[in-house]
């Protein structure tokens, strides 16, 4: 055992006890002593991505599908900045991921030289595309900087952290700590009083509705005492899967759906649990809710934002719903007929959805009649998954869904190499399907060699129009059908995948759905299944950016 260890293999050493199995990143002269601890240890799988950018939505799909602490490490400099949008997205939905760049020698630091890799202000950058961002400038401090990054990552709300490490720091030698452990993040606990003001104003509903968040994902055992008690549930899309989605109760994320609204107008209650009702999933937040409407939260900041609660509870969801139930079990009396309603309204607003998809319809119900509820679904942004991922397959799991929540194209198929990485070192066996459209594709197309060396065993749902379908359509309805720069020069995608050892497969015939996706179960290995939409024909109705309320 060493009694002198580099601040790298601190590092290195620190993310093993985090529980940390797998990281992602690009090798760089300014992260090679971290690198180099990796590699000798062997207790952590690196991922060398194509670049940074990849990597963090790799981590960031690693970190939400297990739940630990996902990590990233770039290079400096412009290394560093290429993570940048993929730190708003691990920060949009809240995972807890830590970044480790590089930075240039400390005796350059901070004097504007023009040194080689140096950015003046990456540590600003860094603070603004992340919760938070340290340097480490002396040995001493290290572990200090990274058990207290691990913690604000933990911390709710969730989000990603970065930590400089100078190049020279990372080499310095110390002393091997006789404690490693990352530092404890107790969950919120509700002021007991919030919670009995809150059963009293729930103890009187008779159709009373859960609706749930990301911040509930830690929480199926809780929710499942509600829907005991006869509650219905609606998810947001991060909400997905809390509870199974073909469970009588659940309306999934069919949020938006006129049956959904007439719904929530029968109903005399909805707590929102971890969820910001984001505006995407309400309508611009004119979505008609329950008046009586209540929230749980471990974000104090989450109280009125966006709508206004009758009552709002700062605490962990698992904590605050169980002591909720205790205090409601055998208490309530609710309508034995909505469980019946929200059934019904599911039924409705899937049929709606269907109803808008054509011949896609085959692609939907293929994907969930192949993989069934045992699929991590992952999605990009892209038409298919406006019209109908963001609510199908079912899921049964709530980190089975992994989604590009802020809204940027490119990141799916790298949020797919992260989930199958995730699967393959958890043992969690659930195969990884990854829906991406053909510009967002071709956006990190270059990771496909990082899933080809690292076997990540995947299937890519490529939806290729030849064009940005959703910004076509929203021309179509707001600038007079002027097409502009929306019509995309693509590769022959079979070639290409040829050309890296990928498997492809192309789906041309919705009438070939079952036969040709059960080939790509079967094999293993990233598999792109490449969907001619110019052969398939159009969607029956038209996707043009976010639904709004009409007045």
């Amino acid at each position: 055992m060493p009694t002198r260890i580099t601040v790298g293999e601190l590092a290195a050493r620190f993310l093993e006890r985090c529980g940390v199995r797998a990281a992602f990143g690009v090798i760089s002269i300014h992260n090679m002593p971290i690198l180099d601890a990796f590699h000798r240890r062997g207790e952590i799988r690196f991922v060398s991505a194509r670049g940074e950018a990849g990597a963090c939505n790799m981590a960031d799909a690693y970190a939400r599908v297990t739940g630990t602490l996902g990590v990233c490490v770039t290079s400096t400099g412009t290394g560093a900045g290429n993570a940048a949008g993929a730190l708003v997205e691990a920060l949009t939905a809240g995972t807890p991921l830590l970044h480790l760049t590089g930075q240039i020698e400390s005796d350059y630091l901070d004097r504007d030289l023009g040194y080689i890799h140096e950015a003046p202000a990456q540590l600003q950058m860094l603070q603004a595309v992340g919760k938070a961002a340290f340097r480490i400038r002396n040995a001493e401090t290290a572990l200090a900087t990274l058990r207290e990054a691990a913690r604000l990552a933990f911390t709710p709300p969730c989000g990603p952290v970065s930590i400089e490490i100078p190049i020279d720091i990372q080499a310095r030698l110390l002393d091997l700590p006789a404690e490693l452990d990352p530092l404890p993040v107790a969950p919120a606990e509700p002021a007991p009083e919030a919670v009995r003001a809150l059963a009293a104003r729930l103890q009187e509903a008779r159709r009373p509705l859960l609706w749930l968040g990301g911040g509930a994902r830690g929480a199926s055992q809780a929710v499942a005492r509600f829907v005991a008690m006869g509650w219905g549930v609606v998810t947001s899309v991060q909400g997905r899967g809390v509870v199974a989605e073909d469970h009588p109760a659940c309306l999934g994320s069919y949020n938006l759906q006129p049956a959904a609204e007439q719904l929530y107008g029968t109903c005399d209650a909805m707590l929102v649990v971890g969820s910001r009702l984001r505006s995407n999933e309400t309508l611009r937040y004119r979505l008609k809710l329950p008046e009586a409407l209540y929230r749980i939260d471990a974000n104090p900041l989450a109280h009125n934002r966006g709508y206004a609660s009758e009552l709002f509870v700062h605490g962990d969801a698992e904590r605050t719903l169980n002591a909720l139930a205790d205090l409601l079990e055998g208490r309530m009396q609710v309508d034995p007929a909505l469980v019946g309603d929200v059934q019904r309204a599911r039924a409705a607003a899937a049929t709606a959805v269907d109803a808008a998809l054509g011949a896609y319809v085959a692609l939907k119900d293929g994907v969930q009649a192949q993989f069934g509820n045992a699929l991590w679904w992952v999605r990009d942004i892209t038409l298919s998954n406006s019209m109908w991922g963001n609510r199908a397959p079912v899921l049964d799991h709530p980190r089975a869904g992994v989604h590009a929540l802020g809204g940027g194209i490119g990141q799916g198929l790298a949020m797919a190499i992260g989930t199958a990485v995730a699967d393959a070192q958890h043992g969690l066996q659930r195969r990884t399907v990854a829906l991406v459209g053909d510009g967002g594709f071709m956006l990190n197309v270059g990771e496909l060699a990082c899933a080809v060396q690292e076997k990540a065993d995947l299937v890519v749902l490529l939806m290729n129009d030849s064009r940005y379908g959703v910004i076509k359509n929203i021309q179509d309805d707001l600038y007079g059908s002027r097409h502009a720069y929306v019509e995309l020069h693509t590769p022959r995608f079979a070639d290409f995948c040829a050309s890296l050892g990928a498997r492809h497969l192309l789906l041309n015939d919705p009438a070939a759905t079952g036969e040709v996706l059960a080939q790509a179960a079967a094999l293993r290995g990233p598999v792109v299944v490449e969907v001619d939409m110019a052969a398939w024909g159009p969607f029956k109705a038209k996707f043009a950016g976010p639904i709004l309320k009409k007045d």
